[in-house]
Protein backbone atom coordinates (compact mmCIF):
# COMPACT_ATOMS: atom_id res chain seq x y z
CA UNK A 1 0.00 0.00 0.00
CA UNK A 2 1.14 3.21 -0.87
CA UNK A 3 1.98 5.34 1.93
CA UNK A 4 0.64 9.30 1.59
CA UNK A 5 0.71 12.24 3.89
CA UNK A 6 -1.20 12.92 6.68
CA UNK A 7 -3.32 15.80 4.97
CA UNK A 8 -2.58 15.38 1.86
CA UNK A 9 -5.83 16.71 0.73
CA UNK A 10 -6.52 20.71 1.84
CA UNK A 11 -10.05 20.02 2.90
CA UNK A 12 -8.76 18.39 6.08
CA UNK A 13 -5.79 21.49 6.79
CA UNK A 14 -6.67 23.64 9.07
CA UNK A 15 -8.60 21.59 10.64
CA UNK A 16 -6.46 20.54 13.75
CA UNK A 17 -7.40 21.46 17.57
CA UNK A 18 -9.16 25.01 16.19
CA UNK A 19 -12.07 23.73 17.28
CA UNK A 20 -11.55 25.65 20.52
CA UNK A 21 -12.76 28.70 22.57
CA UNK A 22 -11.04 32.13 21.94
CA UNK A 23 -10.70 32.86 25.06
CA UNK A 24 -7.77 30.16 25.16
CA UNK A 25 -6.05 32.73 22.43
CA UNK A 26 -6.14 35.29 24.87
CA UNK A 27 -4.55 37.10 27.55
CA UNK A 28 -1.08 36.44 26.10
CA UNK A 29 -0.84 33.07 25.93
CA UNK A 30 2.50 32.05 26.50
CA UNK A 31 3.44 27.84 25.86
CA UNK A 32 4.78 26.56 28.18
CA UNK A 33 5.40 22.89 26.61
CA UNK A 34 6.64 22.46 23.27
CA UNK A 35 4.67 21.23 20.08
CA UNK A 36 7.47 18.56 19.57
CA UNK A 37 6.53 17.77 23.54
CA UNK A 38 2.81 17.37 23.53
CA UNK A 39 3.22 14.97 20.47
CA UNK A 40 5.56 13.07 21.48
CA UNK A 41 8.53 14.19 19.44
CA UNK A 42 10.87 15.33 22.35
CA UNK A 43 12.76 14.11 24.86
CA UNK A 44 11.46 14.64 28.79
CA UNK A 45 11.92 14.12 32.08
CA UNK A 46 10.67 11.11 33.13
CA UNK A 47 10.94 8.84 36.74
CA UNK A 48 10.55 4.94 37.05
CA UNK A 49 10.89 1.66 35.37
CA UNK A 50 10.92 1.61 31.20
CA UNK A 51 7.45 1.13 30.50
CA UNK A 52 6.17 2.72 33.40
CA UNK A 53 7.28 5.81 32.78
CA UNK A 54 6.05 9.50 34.06
CA UNK A 55 7.16 13.06 34.45
CA UNK A 56 9.05 13.18 37.93
CA UNK A 57 5.81 15.24 39.81
CA UNK A 58 4.08 12.61 38.38
CA UNK A 59 5.59 10.01 39.28
CA UNK A 60 6.25 11.19 42.54
CA UNK A 61 2.22 11.46 43.39
CA UNK A 62 1.72 8.04 41.65
CA UNK A 63 4.74 6.52 44.64
CA UNK A 64 2.53 8.29 47.10
CA UNK A 65 -0.90 6.92 45.89
CA UNK A 66 1.01 3.11 45.48
CA UNK A 67 2.08 3.34 49.35
CA UNK A 68 -1.27 3.88 50.47
CA UNK A 69 -3.07 1.57 48.06
CA UNK A 70 -0.63 -1.14 49.69
CA UNK A 71 -1.24 -0.45 53.05
CA UNK A 72 -4.69 -1.01 52.06
CA UNK A 73 -4.26 -4.11 49.94
CA UNK A 74 -3.72 -3.21 46.49
CA UNK A 75 -0.29 -3.28 44.36
CA UNK A 76 -0.63 -0.79 42.14
CA UNK A 77 1.81 -1.13 38.89
CA UNK A 78 1.95 0.86 35.55
CA UNK A 79 1.10 -0.60 32.75
CA UNK A 80 1.84 1.41 30.35
CA UNK A 81 3.06 5.25 31.21
CA UNK A 82 4.98 7.62 28.60
CA UNK A 83 4.73 6.51 24.96
CA UNK A 84 6.43 8.37 22.05
CA UNK A 85 5.56 9.39 19.00
CA UNK A 86 7.08 6.51 17.29
CA UNK A 87 6.25 4.10 19.78
CA UNK A 88 2.28 5.57 19.22
CA UNK A 89 2.76 5.04 15.56
CA UNK A 90 3.70 1.70 15.36
CA UNK A 91 0.99 0.90 17.63
CA UNK A 92 -1.05 2.34 14.82
CA UNK A 93 0.27 0.77 11.60
CA UNK A 94 0.05 -2.39 13.23
CA UNK A 95 -3.00 -2.41 14.04
CA UNK A 96 -3.91 -1.15 10.60
CA UNK A 97 -2.51 -3.33 8.45
CA UNK A 98 -3.46 -6.32 10.83
CA UNK A 99 -6.95 -5.61 10.64
CA UNK A 100 -6.99 -4.34 6.85
CA UNK A 101 -5.42 -7.78 6.05
CA UNK A 102 -8.19 -9.55 8.01
CA UNK A 103 -10.44 -8.48 5.70
CA UNK A 104 -11.41 -5.09 6.98
CA UNK A 105 -12.34 -2.13 4.65
CA UNK A 106 -9.74 1.17 5.58
CA UNK A 107 -12.19 3.07 7.21
CA UNK A 108 -13.58 0.14 9.31
CA UNK A 109 -10.22 -0.64 10.15
CA UNK A 110 -9.29 2.99 11.69
CA UNK A 111 -12.65 3.27 13.43
CA UNK A 112 -12.23 -0.50 15.12
CA UNK A 113 -8.34 0.99 15.93
CA UNK A 114 -9.32 4.42 17.26
CA UNK A 115 -12.18 2.42 19.77
CA UNK A 116 -8.80 2.28 22.41
CA UNK A 117 -5.65 3.79 20.51
CA UNK A 118 -5.16 7.27 18.76
CA UNK A 119 -3.70 8.36 16.28
CA UNK A 120 -0.09 9.02 16.63
CA UNK A 121 0.20 12.57 17.99
CA UNK A 122 -2.64 12.78 19.53
CA UNK A 123 -2.03 10.52 22.65
CA UNK A 124 -2.19 11.60 26.23
CA UNK A 125 0.63 9.12 26.61
CA UNK A 126 2.78 11.78 24.91
CA UNK A 127 3.07 13.81 28.19
CA UNK A 128 4.40 11.69 30.90
CA UNK A 129 1.34 12.52 32.78
CA UNK A 130 -1.54 9.45 31.67
CA UNK A 131 -0.71 6.00 32.94
CA UNK A 132 -2.60 2.38 32.58
CA UNK A 133 -2.88 1.09 36.25
CA UNK A 134 -3.88 -2.07 37.32
CA UNK A 135 -3.08 -4.53 40.02
CA UNK A 136 0.10 -6.78 39.81
CA UNK A 137 -0.46 -8.34 42.92
CA UNK A 138 -3.81 -10.29 40.99
CA UNK A 139 -3.08 -13.44 38.62
CA UNK A 140 -4.79 -12.05 35.30
CA UNK A 141 -5.10 -14.46 32.42
CA UNK A 142 -4.60 -12.19 28.77
CA UNK A 143 -5.05 -9.04 28.38
CA UNK A 144 -4.72 -7.00 31.43
CA UNK A 145 -6.65 -3.45 30.03
CA UNK A 146 -9.70 -5.25 29.43
CA UNK A 147 -12.52 -3.41 31.07
CA UNK A 148 -14.68 -6.70 32.34
CA UNK A 149 -11.12 -7.52 34.61
CA UNK A 150 -12.12 -4.26 36.85
CA UNK A 151 -15.83 -5.19 37.23
CA UNK A 152 -17.29 -7.51 40.46
CA UNK A 153 -15.90 -10.04 40.44
CA UNK A 154 -13.04 -9.16 38.17
CA UNK A 155 -9.32 -9.24 39.29
CA UNK A 156 -9.38 -5.63 39.54
CA UNK A 157 -12.51 -5.12 41.44
CA UNK A 158 -11.05 -4.30 44.74
CA UNK A 159 -8.79 -1.79 43.02
CA UNK A 160 -11.32 0.11 40.83
CA UNK A 161 -13.02 0.84 43.82
CA UNK A 162 -10.24 1.84 45.16
CA UNK A 163 -9.19 4.01 42.70
CA UNK A 164 -12.56 5.91 42.36
CA UNK A 165 -12.69 5.94 46.68
CA UNK A 166 -9.42 7.84 46.86
CA UNK A 167 -6.99 8.67 43.60
CA UNK A 168 -8.40 12.07 43.29
CA UNK A 169 -6.90 12.63 46.57
CA UNK A 170 -3.27 12.02 44.99
CA UNK A 171 -4.05 14.07 42.18
CA UNK A 172 -5.32 11.18 39.56
CA UNK A 173 -8.57 11.22 37.67
CA UNK A 174 -10.34 8.80 35.13
CA UNK A 175 -9.99 10.34 31.84
CA UNK A 176 -11.99 7.68 29.39
CA UNK A 177 -15.00 7.50 31.97
CA UNK A 178 -18.17 5.36 31.46
CA UNK A 179 -20.72 8.28 31.24
CA UNK A 180 -23.48 6.68 28.48
CA UNK A 181 -23.25 10.23 26.81
CA UNK A 182 -19.62 10.14 26.26
CA UNK A 183 -18.42 9.61 22.85
CA UNK A 184 -14.67 8.77 21.39
CA UNK A 185 -12.62 6.53 23.23
CA UNK A 186 -14.52 3.27 25.06
CA UNK A 187 -14.44 3.28 28.54
CA UNK A 188 -11.16 2.75 30.03
CA UNK A 189 -11.26 1.71 33.72
CA UNK A 190 -7.31 1.68 34.10
CA UNK A 191 -6.40 4.90 32.02
CA UNK A 192 -5.73 7.92 34.86
CA UNK A 193 -4.14 11.14 34.36
CA UNK A 194 -1.71 13.27 36.99
CA UNK A 195 -3.96 16.54 36.26
CA UNK A 196 -2.09 19.67 37.97
CA UNK A 197 0.24 18.64 35.24
CA UNK A 198 -1.79 17.36 32.23
CA UNK A 199 -4.62 20.06 32.43
CA UNK A 200 -2.57 22.60 31.39
CA UNK A 201 -1.14 20.64 28.85
CA UNK A 202 -4.78 20.03 27.02
CA UNK A 203 -5.20 23.68 27.12
CA UNK A 204 -2.40 24.28 25.62
CA UNK A 205 -2.64 21.65 23.12
CA UNK A 206 -6.01 22.80 22.00
CA UNK A 207 -4.06 26.08 20.36
CA UNK A 208 -1.87 23.41 18.33
CA UNK A 209 -3.09 23.19 14.17
CA UNK A 210 -2.39 19.56 14.92
CA UNK A 211 -2.79 19.19 10.93
CA UNK A 212 -0.14 21.77 9.96
CA UNK A 213 2.26 19.86 12.20
CA UNK A 214 1.62 16.55 9.93
CA UNK A 215 2.51 18.10 6.69
CA UNK A 216 5.87 16.02 6.62
CA UNK A 217 4.39 12.65 8.58
CA UNK A 218 3.63 9.47 7.32
CA UNK A 219 1.03 6.71 8.05
CA UNK A 220 -0.42 3.88 7.05
CA UNK A 221 -4.24 4.59 6.10
CA UNK A 222 -3.94 8.31 6.38
CA UNK A 223 -4.98 8.90 3.13
CA UNK A 224 -8.61 7.69 4.23
CA UNK A 225 -8.71 10.79 6.41
CA UNK A 226 -11.51 13.06 5.63
CA UNK A 227 -12.33 16.44 7.02
CA UNK A 228 -15.38 15.21 8.29
CA UNK A 229 -13.37 12.20 10.10
CA UNK A 230 -11.00 14.64 11.52
CA UNK A 231 -13.33 17.07 12.67
CA UNK A 232 -15.59 14.25 14.41
CA UNK A 233 -12.09 12.63 15.90
CA UNK A 234 -10.91 15.64 17.96
CA UNK A 235 -14.62 16.59 18.82
CA UNK A 236 -14.88 12.91 20.29
CA UNK A 237 -11.40 11.01 20.86
CA UNK A 238 -9.70 14.19 21.96
CA UNK A 239 -11.99 16.61 23.85
CA UNK A 240 -14.99 14.42 24.80
CA UNK A 241 -13.31 13.27 28.37
CA UNK A 242 -14.01 13.66 31.84
CA UNK A 243 -15.06 17.27 31.93
CA UNK A 244 -13.12 17.98 35.33
CA UNK A 245 -9.86 17.51 32.93
CA UNK A 246 -11.27 20.37 30.74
Amino acid sequence: MERRKFIRNSTVFGLGLGLIPHHIWANGFTTEYSIPELMGKASIPLSGDKGGQLRPEAFEAFQKMKKKAYQDGITLKIASGYRSFERQEGIWERKFISYTRDGLEPMDAIEKIIEYSTIPGTSRHHWGTDADIIDSSKPVKGDVLDPQKFEEGGPYADQKKWMDQHAESFGFHLVYTDNPRRRGFKYEPWHYTYAPLSKPMLEQYRSINILAEYKAEYFEGAEYFTGPFLKNYIQDHILDINPDLL
